[in-house]
Formats: structure tokens, sequence, C-alpha cells
């Protein structure tokens, strides 16, 4: 699972998901990448999940990129606790991703391909998202 080896304060602000990604929009490393087209928190399981079905499918051809790390803290309360009492435990790690956040990247497969395993890796995360193409290609 991915989470930071360490980080500076243990939990985090909730943060807003409002406008789109900054950086991280195009492809910059493989020909093919998955892209966002919503704002959502990612949780660590979804992105491994999602690149264990690239993994699978792609067996040893081709070269694949992830692009998002989860780096914020969620935290949650423990069920039938009364509120106050400080904020709950971290939980789990999420990546922030808003739209146009290129997710996942391949490389060296055919469009067909690349199209296919990266329309199955879409669904298993929460969101939609859209299969692009590096325009030199």
């Amino acid at each position: 699972m991915l989470m930071p080896t360490r980080v500076k304060y243990r939990k985090s602000h909730r943060g807003r998901l409002k406008g789109r990604a900054k950086r991280g929009n195009t492809v910059a490393f493989g020909q093919y990448g998955l892209q966002a087209l919503e704002s959502h928190w990612i949780t660590a399981r979804q992105i491994e999940a999602a690149r264990v079905t690239i993994m699978r499918y792609l067996k040893k051809g081709g070269k694949v990129w992830v692009r998002v790390f989860p780096d914020k803290p969620v935290s949650k309360k423990p069920a039938e606790t009364r509120m106050g009492k400080g904020k709950g435990n971290p939980e789990f790690w999420v990546a922030v991703v808003r739209p146009g956040r290129v997710m996942y990247e391949l490389e060296g497969v055919t469009p067909e391909v690349a199209k296919e395993v990266l329309t199955l890796a879409s669904h298993k995360l929460p969101i939609r998202c859209q299969v692009l193409m590096r325009e030199e290609f």
C-alpha cells in the first residue's frame, strides 16, 4: 500500500476540491495516459487496485507510470463515539485528484491494448476518466 514514509504533521485539514489540475495534466513519460474528468479523493487501495489491473493485463509487455501518490491522511473517529474529545486518528491515505490530472501512463503497447487496459483500470476508480494519447505520436 502506498503511503509517505514520514510526514511533518500527522493530521491534516480536509481542504477543497474546486478547480482544475495545474500540474500533471499532460502525458509526460509514456505514450498513453488515463486522465481524471472529476475531482475526488483517490485512496491508496484504489490506486493500487488500478495498478494491479494494468500490470495483470500487460503481463511482461509495456511500461507503466503511476503519477499520483496518496500523501493526505484521512482521520476517522471510532464507531458509536460521542462528539468532542478531539480529532480521530489517521485511518487511510488519499491523493487529491482534480479534473485534468493524468494518473497513469503507458508505453510500449498498441493503441488498442492501451485503450482496453486503461478503461479496465478506470473501472477500479470512483471517478470518470478518459484515455489520452501523446500529441507527438
